[in-house]
């Protein structure tokens, strides 16, 4: 076994190769069939849009079904949306109860994607949110420094669980800067 580290080249080569991918934009939000910035958009306090949590529970979420479309589409790679900038996690997460598999849903929704992508000899991607709108920190890390630091610690320990919970992971891409 080499330990011989790729070149950033060669680890690209297989995403240029690939040219086609899809990004599965899901979440939360989509209970409220508005788009993933509702939350911030509308102004939705956190503690009333915490309360869609009770009731998410996309019985028709078929992680098989959205890779076959993806494949026969022609996709190489697929990007799911792990968290997006509402902070509710579609995977189990020991550093946060606002997720798919502690509240409705009793499911995890990147585990499931993440077989069946693999099932079907697809790539596999996750999308990470950085930001959290539940943490004033975000909006004002000068002035809730506490909250902005526990906003990165809490990114941090999620995104460690993503890649090491899951297996090999081909993209992860950040947003939320």
């Amino acid at each position: 076994m080499s330990s011989r580290i790729p070149s950033y080249k060669e680890r690209m080569k297989w995403f240029h190769n690939a040219r086609f991918g899809m990004f599965i934009h899901f979440g939360l939000y989509s209970a409220l069939k508005r788009g993933e910035w509702v939350m911030f958009e509308e102004r939705i306090p956190a503690a009333e849009y915490a309360k869609l949590a009770s009731k998410f529970n996309p019985r028709k979420f078929d992680a098989a079904a959205i890779v076959r479309l993806a494949a026969d589409a022609g996709a190489k790679y697929m990007v799911m949306t792990t968290r997006h900038h509402d902070g509710f996690c579609l995977f189990d997460s020991r550093v946060s109860d606002f997720t798919s598999v502690k509240t409705a849903a009793k499911r995890d929704l990147v585990g499931e994607y993440v077989a069946a992508a693999r099932a079907a000899g697809m790539k596999v991607g996750f999308y990470y949110s950085l930001l959290d709108w539940r943490f004033p920190g975000y909006f004002e890390p000068k002035r809730y420094a506490a909250s902005a630091t526990a906003m990165r610690r809490q990114a941090h320990a999620q995104v460690r669980e993503l890649m090491t919970n899951y297996g090999k992971i081909d993209v992860l891409w950040y947003d939320g800067g």
